[in-house]
């Protein structure tokens, strides 16, 4: 059954493991392998925009995942979607970037990404409770 708490642990594990694919990506192109970079990153597009999209389904449907919430947790997880939210937006701006060789526009939004990504994951991971 999906409940608020498994899917928020669900999620805070999603985020984990494509927090790792990025950082590999990261030191893919900075040790010079920029073919490699560019697989890891669609990788990590594909799965993340999967998991945000089976979320939102999820959510449509009528799950309700925050009914449990005491108010702190409520203000976590607003907190957690200000930087979940803009991740969102500049993650495809950063793929497409990539792939058209825009280096200038990748460059930037990879660093807006990784700053709103960093805060996805210290809120989303550190943050939300994911226990009834």
């Amino acid at each position: 059954m999906f409940t608020g708490p498994n899917i928020i642990m669900t999620l805070k594990v999603l985020v984990s493991v494509v927090t790792a694919l990025l950082a590999f990506s990261l030191w893919a192109v900075a040790t010079g392998r920029k073919k490699l970079h560019g697989r890891v990153n669609q990788l990590f597009f594909v799965l993340t925009m999967a998991t945000v999209i089976g979320f939102e389904l999820l959510l449509r449907f009528g799950t309700d995942v925050s009914s449990t919430f005491t108010d702190a947790t409520r203000q976590a997880l607003r907190v957690h979607l200000y930087f979940a939210i803009p991740s969102a937006v500049f993650l495809p701006l950063m793929i497409v970037s990539g792939m058209r060789k825009w280096k200038t526009v990748h460059l930037a939004a990879g660093v807006l990404f990784l700053v709103f990504w960093i805060g996805t994951f210290v809120t989303g991971v550190f943050f939300l409770p994911h226990d009834g």
